[in-house]
């Protein structure tokens, strides 16, 4: 059974930093390309950043510059560091995992989503 638990949202002010940690299970995490996407009210999901098995990464340009991803494959998690945050990146934010091992981000296992509040 597949398990992507997030964990490290909360409220914070403008400028502020939030690091986001997705524990993995149940799938070959070494060779599976990780993401973060998110999901405001209204608003489609997006994905925000991605890196692959080789530690590639790929972020969205809204975030080019604040957002860090990472992975430790020793522990199964992936990370999202996210600095100088703004209110516009208040959303719920998903962890996610490629269904076929070495295959990008698409057709996604997914986590249950964690909150996001940037306040002004």
């Amino acid at each position: 059974q597949v398990r992507l638990v997030e964990s490290g949202g909360g409220s914070v002010q403008a400028g502020g930093s939030l690091r986001l940690s997705c524990a993995a299970s149940g799938i070959i995490f070494s060779g599976s390309t990780m993401g973060w996407y998110r999901q405001a009210p209204g608003k489609l999901r997006e994905m925000v950043a991605g890196i692959t098995s080789g530690r590639s990464t790929n972020y969205a340009d809204s975030v080019k510059g604040r957002f860090s991803i990472s992975r430790d494959n020793a522990k199964r998690t992936v990370f999202l560091q996210m600095d100088g945050l703004k209110p516009e990146d208040t959303a719920v934010y998903y962890c996610a995992a490629a269904r076929v091992a070495f295959r990008p981000l698409g057709d996604n296992y997914w986590g249950q989503g964690t909150q996001v509040t940037v306040s002004s």
